[in-house]
Formats: structure tokens, C-alpha cells, sequence
């Protein structure tokens, strides 16, 4: 759960750093004539739903169900309440500005709820080239525009969690205040987010920082101004300043402020504790109170002991009111509402709490007495007053069994959002490391005996970092290595898969690979605290199984896959680039490569493979044992490149990648890397993939995330990269994407691509010919007689999983299908890939998805599922297609 958001972020975002002039061309083929933009693309997620860290959720005051959240990396949302979903609200950010889609903060405006505001910037160090901004908004982030700011706000940094440092005015909605990271202490704007300037008379600009030894700006960092809290009973009236403001310092001396007069002076609040930071100030107006949840550090991951205090704002008198003794905590605070329609409720988390669980604690008497979501009964038995449902996201298990007293699903870590509908005493939302939860019943706690419902409230918000893609020519359209959660299997574009590999879980995966003609093996490589770093799967990637690692491992590296799957070479972190005939069970180590090297394979010939490192390219013609660099010059001399062999073309590779000042672009070989042709026009790619050909081409479509013609975005060329068109617009441009792109093979058109924090976004063109959404069509009416193979391939107590081939023995094309059958017993299918189901009692349909609806007489289809069992697990009966009897297969 976000554990390596930081290293995720540092390898991801490694080529991200990139801008400026055009590269030298290094030979000729024709030149492209310039980029258009003439193609109409729909864009989606493939749908993980979550992922990544939810720091803040915001809502608005004086307009029910009007909420907006806040990621570290992924941008901002608003809540649809009609749909209960989350729309993306940054997607306009472009590459140069790739830190804006950190979010520190968002404040949505109490007297016009149609202005919403965001503070953005990801690393106040130099990982971010750009300083932060505040953007606002006065349709609700339909549309933005930006104040820049002199300095760097810190998104992804640590502390991000404590805020929200951006706050409006309730009654002078015209004056916004900004807490600054890094020592540039409060900001102020009296003219709705136009302009900004620093609050001179503010006292303490803070000295907090996580490390103060680290060297490379990162945790000694000083986390500066943490929250904003303006007191409403003290304004004079709509257009007047409020005249209490309160405001939080990363000081443990000094952790909270006061200003009386609208912020002409400020002083700091007397006999507050000290020793801790105060994450956050909530005021609860109606009953005078400030309540403050302190740890002893900023988060978001750290924090080992906290308390929760009650100002009372009329005397002056501080209350510690702790739900445990300091010596039994060894959390933080940070999460901390109250609700707005029973003043006296106020709610916290244990937001540091890993182990066994967070701890979410309840009040109705203003902190008087406690309650917690749950308790021992008698060590390590628990008791919850809560239940939880997350068959919407069912990964939230993470495929673990653990031991009492930890649970799965759990309530979560990282739980520093946590808010009560102000116009809903029974809804609450809360953020975690990896999802939004939330219930519709949260009153229930309050009874006697009563538990209150937690879900998943996080459909929309899509929130991984991607490091590599693949879309194989059968099996799951789509796989995928991401930070943090690993990566996923899809089978459906449009459905949540049910869990991220396992066997193991990597933290992050960093890269992944299939045999081109046996695209049932799959390889992956990953970071993992214990384990190995490498793993296979012989069937498309549903099931794996771990590697063993050669001697000096400490990274995924990259992999790749020979064609035939026959071999696999492997460039792992902490030693030399290695190969393995087999899976892995023993390596060697491969020469005349450099460590460190980028290793591909070629698409058809099983025993070559391809690497790249410093400016020169890598060839092996057995099967990884030794390479021969090339004599190509010209190519980019770092090692921010991407470079792929075609399917189907021996020898055909494309490379993209460079930074500014050096060679930097596209190059294509047609001779196996001997020599490469820079491609001009394209002033700088980054990435390259290749999907199914158009209608009438005979070379496969490339994809790239790059600038042509003077304009960043995602291109496509149909015409072996003599022309481009961009593909996406100024709307679609999720920041920084140089990670990964890819066509698909079955679908013309359609293209995945990697983000740094806004998941796989997908695109299907409308040009003639191009692709159609994934998922349920039309009823299908195939006609002609079909044939179906049922195999239960492996079976143990309580499951079992099963193939099934539906093979059509007509004379007339399939254009989409539906296998109906019946179990004889009570089986449940749980998961199934390939096809999507609907099970009412023993009665189950297949349906065909998008790439596998066309079925030519005599082809045959496949998909699979895993499933329940008791009694007896007899074969099915009654298939039918379309209501045609389908006989088995004898």
C-alpha cells in the first residue's frame, strides 16, 4: 500500500525530466509531413479502480453532494452523486508541466460552489522542473486557469497527507490562503486565486523535516505551513474577511497559530502540547471547539505516537482527549472530521497504524468518551463494528490469508482523509494508501450492537503508476506492471480484474514480457522486500509462480521473453544482465552486455535478443549467452530509451528515446540493430508500440508518446512512420507519459498508455475500421452447428478451474457469441478471462469479449474461469449458442 510510491516514482519518471531542442537527424528517409490532429479518439481507463494514495477529500460546505479528492500523483476529481463514480478533473495537464498533476490541496469555495481551487506540484526538490501553481477553477474543474508560483509545492512529498493548506474565506470568498513547503511560509490572495503574495506578518514558516541529513532534498525538506482553519462565527458579514483564522506549522514547538484580525497579526496559541505536529485542525464553530490530531512526525507512512487535543476557542483551555494513553499508542493522528448535523461528533484514525489494522475512533460527546471501529475480545480474536464489502474492487484483499488478529480486507494505512458528510450524518468517506472506502451508515456505530457498512466509493478514480504494458495477440487484451499494487490481468476493459498477480506480489512491477508465438508465457520482474524478483505464468499470465534469483539481485530490471518461450533474459537491479533456458529455476550470466543494460527480445527468432545501455546497442544470436555490441552511433547517449522488435518482422526493431541537448527521437533497423535510421520530423519520442494494421496497410501501426511537428502528444502512423496524426488533444494529456505505449493486436486502433498516476488510459479511434468498446454488444445470433470442449484442468477442495474451447463447425462467420450452460451442482464461477458471465442459480452465460467476437467457420475461441465447488463438481449440461444446441466434444 504505497510503500514504494518513491522509488516507483524516481524509475518512472527518470526520462520524464526531458525537454528541448530538436535532436540532429542522422539519415535520410522522407520527411513526414506535419503532425495533424485529425483523429477523433475516445478515451478510458482500463479499470483498476484506486491504486494510489487518496491524501485529501474535500467537502463542500454549502452545496450537498459536492465533493472533490485529491491524490498525490494522479490529479484531483469531483464526485458524480448520480453515478456515485469520480471524474478526473487534471487530465489537461501536459508533459512540460507533468508536476502539476500533484495535488498538495483543494478547496472548494462555501459562497460560490462553482469555484474550486488546487494547489499542484509534485517535489520541491529538482525531481520537478517546474515550480508549483495554483489553479482555480469557476465551472467546477470543467475548465482551469493558473497562477504561477515563485516556488515548489510538494504533492508526492512527505507530509502530504496533513493539511489542507489551501483554504477560502466563508465569508470574503475573494481571500484564499496557501501554506508554502520549504520555508516560504503563508501566502495570501484577495482576488480569487489571481494572484498571491506572502503574508509578511506570519511568524513561523516552520523547521520540521523528515531526514535532515538527506542529501538529494527529499525528506529534509521542511514541510512548512500544514493546514488553514478559518473560525465562521467571528466574520462581519458576506464581503468582510473572517476575522479568526487558525493555522498549522510543521513545528513541534510551535505547531499552531492565530490570527483575530483577518491576518494583519498573528501569535502563537498559548499552553497548546508540544513534542508533536498538529496533521490537522478542525473547528467546530457550533460548540467552540478546535480539535487537532497530532503525531510525532508527517506522515504519511511514519508516525509512531499521538494524541488528539480540544482547544476550546472562547477560554482558551486545551484538552488532551486521547482514545488511548501515550504509552499505548504507536500511531499517529491525522485523520480527524466532525459532523456538521450533531455538533459533538468527531471521528479520527490511527493513520500510521500498519499492523494489524488502522483504527478508525468515534465521539459523540466532543471527545468526552471513545469508541474504535473495532476491538480484541480476547487477544488475537477481534470484534468490529463494522462490515466490509469490496467485491467491487475485490483485489483490496491482495490474495492474502493472513494470521489473527490482522484481517482482509482491511480498513486500510495511510488513512490521513477521512470526512463526514456535512449534509449526511451517515455518510463518511475515507482515503487510504491504495482506495477510497466509505459507508451510507455510519450512524449505526452509534447502536447498541449495530455495525455500520464499508465499501469501495472509489469507481473513476484511477490512480496507478504504469511502468510497462503488453497486449498479447491472444488471451487477456491487456497486461500490466505498475507501482506499488504490481499489475493486473484484464480480460475486460470495462470490469475491475480480480486481483493483481500473485505468487508472488511484487511491491512494484517493473517489467513484464510474453513469448510472441506463445503468448501463454509470460514473464515478470519485480521489487519485492523478500522473495524473488522474477516470475512466469504458462497461461497468459492468470497464474504464477515464482523464479529463483541469481546471486546480487535487488531489483526487477527489465525482462524479456524469447519468442518461442523457450528462454527468457534477464537484466535485474544489483547484478549483471543473466538468461535461463526454462523458467528461471538456474541462470548464467550473459556477456559482452553492461549491467544495467534495457534487454528486449526479437519477435521471431527465439534466440535473439536485443539490449540498449549508454548509447550503444546489444545483439545475441544464442539465445542471450553473449552479445555483440553493434556498430550503430548516432543513438541517444543515455539510457532514458525505449526500444521494441515488430511481431512478425525478424530484425525489425524500433528504439525511441534522448534528452535535450543530445540525440533525442525516433530511429528504426531493419537489419537486426546493425544500423538504424533516425526518422525526422519527430523532434523527440519516448516511447514505441505497434498495434494492428489499418484497413488496406501492410505494416503494423506504431504508436508514440513524443513531439512531432512542434506538438507534444500521442501519435500514430499507419504508414511505417512516414506520416503522423495525433491522436489525442489538449484535454487528454495525463502529464507525464514516457513509460510505455502499445497498439492492440486484434483491435485496429487501439491504444494503451502508461501514466505516472492516472492508471492505463486506453483510446479507440473512429476512423473507419477502428475499434469498438470492450464489453457486452448486441445479442449475438451466430448461425450454424458449434462444438464445445469443457476441461476442468485443476481441482482441490472447495475450487476448481476449468477450460472451455467453443468451436464453430458451420459454414457462416460468428459475429460475437453466447454460451449458455447448467451445472448439475451447486458450482459457482467466481473469475473468468477471456469471456464475460452472468450466473443466476446453475444457470451461466458466456459472453464474447471485444477482440474475440468474430469467429471464422472452422476457428475456435477459448476462455477459462475459476470456480466453487461442494458435493460433487460433475461437468455441465445443456450448452447452447444463441439457443442452438451445442454438443461436447467427444
Amino acid at each position: 500500500m504505497r510503500r514504494t510510491r518513491i522509488l516507483t516514482v524516481l524509475l518512472t519518471l527518470a526520462a520524464g525530466l526531458l525537454a528541448g531542442s530538436p535532436p540532429g537527424a542522422l539519415a535520410a528517409e522522407p520527411a513526414p509531413r506535419t503532425a495533424v490532429a485529425a483523429d477523433s479518439y475516445t478515451w478510458k481507463n482500463a479499470r483498476i479502480d484506486g491504486g494510489g494514495f487518496v491524501p485529501g477529500i474535500v467537502f463542500n460546505r454549502t452545496e450537498k453532494d459536492l465533493a472533490y479528492a485529491r491524490t498525490d500523483i494522479g490529479g484531483a476529481y469531483r464526485w458524480q452523486e448520480e453515478s456515485h463514480t469520480w471524474t478526473p478533473l487534471l487530465d489537461h495537464v501536459g508533459w512540460d508541466d507533468w508536476g502539476h498533476t500533484g495535488v498538495v490541496s483543494v478547496a472548494s469555495d462555501p459562497v460560490d460552489p462553482d469555484r474550486v481551487y488546487a494547489a499542484v506540484g509534485t517535489y520541491t526538490n529538482d525531481w520537478d522542473p517546474t515550480n508549483g501553481a495554483v489553479l482555480r477553477s469557476a465551472d467546477r474543474g470543467a475548465s482551469w486557469e493558473k497562477a504561477d508560483l515563485p516556488f515548489k509545492l510538494g504533492g508526492n512529498m512527505p507530509g502530504r497527507g496533513m493539511g489542507e493548506r489551501l483554504a477560502v474565506d466563508p465569508h470574503d470568498n475573494d481571500v484564499l490562503y496557501l501554506g508554502a513547503p520549504s520555508g516560504h511560509g503563508l501566502w495570501r490572495s484577495t482576488d480569487a486565486g489571481v494572484t498571491w503574495s506572502e503574508v509578511t506578518a506570519f511568524p513561523n514558516p516552520g523547521n520540521y523535516a523528515q531526514d535532515p541529513s538527506d542529501t538529494s532534498g527529499y525528506a529534509s525538506d521542511n514541510q512548512g505551513i500544514t493546514w488553514v482553519t478559518f473560525d465562521e462565527s467571528t466574520g462581519g458579514g458576506a464581503g468582510t474577511a473572517t476575522g479568526t483564522v487558525y493555522v498549522g506549522v510543521a513545528d513541534k514547538e510551535n505547531a499552531v497559530y492565530r490570527s483575530t484580525d483577518a491576518g494583519a497579526t498573528w501569535e502563537r496559541l498559548a499552553g497548546q502540547p508540544t513534542g508533536y505536529l498538529a496533521h490537522k485542525g478542525v473547528l467546530d464553530a457550533e460548540n467552540g471547539y478546535l480539535y487537532l490530531a497530532y503525531s510525532d512526525t508527517g506522515g504519511p507512512y511514519d508516525g509512531g505516537k499521538g494524541r488528539l487535543y480540544r482547544y476550546a476557542t472562547a477560554t482558551g483551555t486545551w484538552t488532551d482527549i486521547s482514545p488511548a494513553a501515550e504509552a499505548d499508542t504507536y500511531y499517529g493522528f491525522s485523520g480527524l472530521t466532525v459532523d456538521r448535523q450533531r455538533p459533538g461528533t468527531v471521528m479520527a484514525t490511527a493513520y500510521s497504524s500498519w499492523w494489524p489494522d488502522t483504527q478508525i475512533f468515534r465521539s459523540t460527546d466532543s471527545g468526552a468518551t471513545w469508541s474504535q471501529a473495532w476491538s480484541y475480545t480476547s487477544y488475537p480474536d477481534r470484534e468490529n463494528r463494522y462490515t466490509m464489502d469490496v467485491s467491487s474492487s475485490p483485489w483490496l484483499t491482495w490474495g492474502a490469508n493472513p494470521t489473527p488478529p490482522e484481517q482482509t480486507p482491511k480498513l486500510g494505512w495511510m488513512t490521513e482523509a477521512l470526512e463526514i458528510d456535512p449534509f449526511d450524518s451517515d455518510r463518511m468517506m475515507y482515503g487510504t494508501g491504495a482506495t477510497i472506502y466509505g459507508t451510507q451508515n455510519l450512524t449505526n456505530w452509534d447502536e447498541a450492537g449495530g455495525t455500520f457498512a464499508i465499501e469501495p466509493m472509489v469507481r473513476g478514480l484511477e490512480e496507478t503508476a504504469v511502468n510497462d504494458l503488453a497486449s498479447p495477440p491472444s488471451g487477456a487484451p491487456l497486461l500490466s506492471a505498475l507501482g506499488d499494487v504490481g499489475g493486473f490481468r484484464h480480460t475486460s476493459l470495462t470490469e475491475v480484474p480480480s486481483m493483481m498477480y500473485t505468487s508472488p506480489n511484487f511491491t512494484s512491477t517493473t517489467s513484464l514480457d510474453f513469448a510472441e508465438t506463445k503468448p501463454d508465457v509470460v514473464v515478470r520482474a519485480g521489487n519485492l522486500d523478500s522473495g524473488p524478483h522474477i516470475a512466469f505464468s504458462t497461461d497468459n499470465g492468470a497464474n504464477w509462480f515464482g523464479g529463483t534469483d541469481p546471486s546480487g539481485v535487488s531489483g526487477g530490471g527489465t525482462v524479456a521473453a524469447g519468442a518461442d518461450g523457450s528462454r527468457f533474459v534477464w537484466s535485474p537491479a544489483g547484478t549483471g544482465v543473466q538468461y535461463t533456458t526454462g523458467f528461471g529455476t538456474s541462470w548464467q550470466a550473459s556477456t559482452g552486455i553492461p549491467a544495467g543494460a534495457i534487454v528486449e527480445s526479437d519477435r521471431v527468432d527465439p534466440t535473439t535478443f536485443y539490449g540498449f545501455k549508454s548509447g550503444k546497442f546489444y545483439v545475441s544470436t544464442d539465445g542471450g549467452a553473449s552479445f555483440t555490441a553493434s556498430a550503430a552511433t548516432g543513438l541517444p547517449a543515455g539510457d532514458s530509451v525505449r526500444f521494441k522488435a515488430l511481431p512478425g518482422g525478424e530484425g525489425d526493431v524500433w528504439l525511441a528515446g534522448g534528452a535535450a541537448g543530445g540525440p533525442y527521437g525516433l530511429w528504426h533497423s531493419t537489419d537486426g540493430g546493425a544500423t538504424f535510421t533516425k526518422l525526422p520530423g519527430v523532434d523527440a519520442a519516448d516511447t514505441v508500440g505497434f498495434g494492428k494494421a489499418a484497413p488496406g496497410a501492410s505494416y503494423q501501426t506504431l504508436f508514440t508518446s513524443a513531439e512531432i511537428g512542434g506538438v507534444r502528444g500521442i501519435f500514430r502512423s499507419t504508414d511505417e512512420g512516414a506520416t503522423w496524426t495525433r491522436v489525442n488533444d489538449d484535454a487528454h494529456q495525463w502529464g507525464w507519459t514516457g513509460a510505455a505505449i502499445t497498439g492492440d493486436p486484434r483491435v485496429y486502433g487501439r491504444v494503451y498508455v502508461a501514466t505516472n498516476g492516472r492508471g492505463v488510459i486506453y483510446g479507440d479511434t473512429s476512423d473507419t475500421g477502428g475499434g469498438t468498446d470492450p464489453g457486452p454488444g448486441p445479442d449475438p445470433t451466430p448461425t450454424g452447428a458449434c462444438e464445445v470442449t469443457y476441461t476442468v484442468t485443476n481441482q482441490w477442495s472447495g475450487g476448481f478451474q476449468a477450460d472451455v474451447r467453443l468451436t464453430n463447425t458451420g459454414t457462416s462467420a460468428w459475429n460475437g457469441w453466447t454460451l449458455d450452460w447448467s451445472f448439475p451442482g451447486d458450482q459457482k464461477v467466481n473469475q473468468m478471462w477471456n469471456a464475460e458471465h452472468t450466473q443466476s442459480g446453475t444457470s451461466v452465460t458466456a459472453r464474447n469479449v471485444g477482440w474475440n467476437a468474430g469467429v471464422a467457420p472452422g476457428a475456435s475461441v477459448d476462455f477459462g474461469f475459476t470456480g466453487s465447488w461442494s458435493g460433487t463438481n460433475a461437468e455441465p449440461e445443456g450448452f447452447a449458442v444463441a439457443g442452438r444446441a451445442c454438443p461436447t466434444a467427444t
